[in-house]
């Protein structure tokens, strides 16, 4: 298996590698809302990464807001990989699955913004402190052909 680089946030970091070694049990839900892994690969550099983030549910699809906690005024690294690769793996607690991603726009978007607004509450604090507009992301998981 290729080698898998972890956020260079050490809190980050910490998350996923407790998540990865109890299956969730440490980590699922954390920060007042559920929890996944993300694996992506680089847009430059063709590498796999991974992240720790907060996602919901709808209709069998997840759901993902590309906050990156507003801090800055751009979009979260993970989100612009996913954009230009948007197939990754997911892991939520022991099961880990092929999905694709998309940026959910128009009604979508606000619904599902809402739907992640009512679960995290902190994503309309985000919001106030950004001047761009917050992706929303589905992930859809990729069926096996098998």
């Amino acid at each position: 298996m290729a080698e898998v680089l972890d956020s260079p946030d050490p809190s980050v970091a910490e998350h996923v590698r407790r998540y990865l070694a109890t299956n969730g049990e440490s980590g699922f839900r954390e920060g007042g809302a559920t929890n996944l892994v993300l694996t992506y690969r680089g847009r430059k550099t063709g590498k796999l990464y991974r992240t720790g983030l907060f996602f919901g549910e709808d209709d069998g699809r997840y759901v993902l807001v590309a906050s990156g906690s507003a801090i800055t005024h751009t979009h979260p690294k993970w989100y612009l990989n996913l954009a230009a690769n948007p197939e990754a793996e997911v892991q939520i607690r022991g099961e880990r699955f092929a999905v694709r991603a998309r940026t959910a726009e128009g009604a979508e978007r606000e619904r599902l913004w809402q739907l992640m607004v009512d679960m995290a509450p902190v994503y309309r604090t985000y919001e106030a402190r950004t001047r761009r507009i917050i992706p929303v992301v589905v992930l859809e998981r990729i069926q096996d052909s098998a």
